[in-house]
């Protein structure tokens, strides 16, 4: 009886233990399918805010020396070295 008993106690830990380890990777496939509909979401949104890209900085290949021009375009003054 004490057998059947321990066989019965381990049956029923492996059971909730299988079903704990289920529940905890259906939560956690969950949670990654939010976070890349969240970041795809936002890469889309970033592409279509219509922001213009940034200027890159460029040296100027024959080095002569240009004046400096400061100007305001409304969002702050510029100053081009």
């Amino acid at each position: 009886m004490q057998s059947i008993r321990s066989v019965l106690l381990t049956a029923a830990a492996i059971t909730i233990t299988l079903a704990a380890v289920v529940f905890t990777a259906s939560l956690a496939l969950a949670l990654a399918g939010i976070a890349a509909v969240v970041a795809i979401g936002s890469a889309i949104a970033a592409r279509l805010n219509g922001k213009p890209a940034p200027a890159h900085a460029r040296v100027n290949p024959t080095g002569e020396r240009r004046e400096m021009r400061i100007w305001n375009d409304g969002r702050g003054t510029i100053i081009d070295l």
